[in-house]
């Protein structure tokens, strides 16, 4: 039996973070675990759990293919590594925190996937992006310009979640779409 692989998405800055945060503890009720993400920026910079690479590690990491999916954003390299398919293996369902650039890819590399978007409006985005200032204004605008740039194209059977509001919204609407998936992962195993 084989768990099933959810790729979270959305512009940095939607929540997806935070989302995850708020619902990691039920999650593992839904048999449900988030994969941590490998990325060449300090642990402290975000709130994000994430395990921080230099840049050297990052490629002998990618050169001994120990990543089932990598990618730059940003100025950063980010990866998922292989754990992922020994979880999935094990029957546990992974979470993925992706990349709206990088989903054909993924799509590609692993068939059965299932792709949340979390969506935000550009006013919300903008007024998180000043907020945690991490950014310059001008690196705020390139993000804003992808975010616009990426919803665009990503994919129509995508489900969607709304975080321009309430936080416990978007963590309620996910659990629920994770709840509800349940049925689909088993008739897919």
């Amino acid at each position: 039996m084989s768990g099933h692989l959810i790729y979270i998405v959305g512009a940095s800055g939607a929540g997806k973070d935070s989302i995850l945060s708020q619902c990691r503890s039920q999650l593992i009720e839904l048999n449900t675990g988030i994969a941590h993400r490998y990325i060449t920026r300090p642990a402290s910079a975000t709130g994000e759990n994430h395990i921080a690479l230099s840049t050297s590690e990052f490629g002998c990491r990618k050169n001994r293919q120990l990543f089932k999916f990598d990618w730059q954003a940003n100025g950063f390299h980010y990866a998922i590594g292989c754990e992922v398919d020994a979880w999935l293996a094990s029957g546990l369902n992974v979470i993925v925190n992706g990349s709206r650039g990088y989903l054909s890819r993924a799509q590609q590399l692993h068939r059965q996937l299932t792709v949340i978007y979390i969506d935000v409006d550009t006013d919300c985005l903008r007024e998180r992006l000043l907020a945690r200032g991490r950014e310059s204004n001008a690196a705020i605008e390139q993000r804003l310009n992808r975010h616009q740039q990426l919803a665009k194209e990503t994919v129509a059977d995508a489900y969607r979640i709304n975080n321009s509001g309430d936080l416990n919204s978007a963590c309620d609407e996910l659990l629920a779409l994770i709840r509800n998936l349940g049925g689909s992962f088993a008739s897919q195993l």
